[in-house]
């Protein structure tokens, strides 16, 4: 398995689980000190991610839009207005992170709807 973060070399006894959470976040392995340092601090910048794919990246993009047409129906669009995009996003990942895990308990629970 190569690196998570350069991906030059084989990963080897150098491992990072988000929060210790094995249930909710991947686990990146590393070839070395170097490449885990780097990459478990990305990953707590990020919530447990290493990087996002481009898909990941496209959606949230896309997703603005919507955000956007969402608070200005409900007149909550000015504080948002001259955010910058990193700050837009931040938000959309937050709310789809917060859902994904609400829905990830809830099965666990035996909540499945079928």
């Amino acid at each position: 398995m190569p690196c998570a973060l350069c991906g030059r070399r084989e990963a080897r006894g150098f491992g990072y689980y988000h929060g210790l959470r094995w249930d909710r976040h991947p686990h990146h392995r590393f070839c070395s000190m170097t490449c885990l340092t780097a990459g478990s601090a990305n990953a707590k910048r990020n919530h447990g991610m290493i990087d996002k794919t481009d898909m990941e990246t496209r959606a949230i993009r896309e997703a603005r839009r919507e955000l956007a047409e969402a608070l200005t129906e409900m007149g909550l669009m000015e504080p948002f207005f001259d955010r910058p995009a990193e700050d837009i996003d931040r938000l959309i990942e937050a709310c789809v992170d917060g859902f994904q895990a609400s829905m990830q308990r809830q099965s666990d629970a035996g909540d499945v709807p079928f």
